[in-house]
């Protein structure tokens, strides 16, 4: 190809292809950072996930206990007063 030294035409497919072996490596090591960062990404999204699950889960436990305690608390306070 005129004034691009880095492409040829493929005398097979006749296609324009690039014949720089260092911007090919380049582009699969973005490549690689790239699919490695969305991982993460999406790791980290599940994880999120996870604890905001396991925090509703404490939540009403806790509002469980609370309620439980509560209850006991007023039906013991009750049996006192009915016994004065």
């Amino acid at each position: 190809m005129k004034g691009h030294k880095d492409l040829a035409r493929d005398p097979e497919t006749n296609a324009i292809i690039n014949v720089n072996n260092l911007e090919y490596t380049q582009y699969l090591s973005r490549r690689e950072v790239k699919i490695e960062k969305n991982e993460k990404v999406e790791t980290m999204e599940e994880d999120l996930a996870n604890v905001k699950s396991e925090l509703n889960e404490i939540k009403s436990l806790l509002k469980e206990l609370l309620h439980g305690s509560w209850y006991y608390r007023t039906k013991q306070l009750i049996k006192a007063i009915c016994l004065y």
